[in-house]
């Protein structure tokens, strides 16, 4: 099973920016799409953008359009969030996680297999 370190996230203004990444300790993503989701406290798990294996389809939640952008480097086993222009209501804890088959992307959380340890995203207004 793959297993997915995350990094990146922390406190910043609103109208910032940052950088989540997820790599694959062990185990590779390349053929799979992967997700980032984030959870905020007393809210369900929300999917926030996806990428399918190649990296040439996304998908966005409407919340984050315009300011979030998903990408990935099958190469580096790596992929990433870049969140700019940020506001209080992204606050909350974020997670990658790597699609359980070959299928597309999902915005069902159950349709994930491994996921990321979780980071924290605390945006101050």
């Amino acid at each position: 099973q793959v297993q997915l370190v995350q990094s990146g996230g922390g406190l910043v203004q609103a109208g910032g920016s940052l950088r989540l990444s997820c790599v694959a300790s062990r185990g590779t993503f390349s053929s799979y799409a992967m997700g980032w989701f984030r959870q905020a406290p007393g809210k369900e798990r929300e999917l926030v953008t996806a990428i399918d294996w190649s990296g040439g389809s996304t998908v966005y939640a409407d919340s984050v359009k315009g300011r979030f952008a998903i990408s990935r480097d099958n190469a580096k086993n790596t992929v990433y969030l870049q969140m700019n222009s940020l506001k209080p209501e992204d606050t909350a804890v974020y997670y990658c996680a790597v699609r359980r088959s070959y299928l597309g992307y999902s915005g069902r959380s159950s349709d994930y297999g491994s996921w990321g340890q979780g980071t924290q995203v605390t945006v101050s207004s």
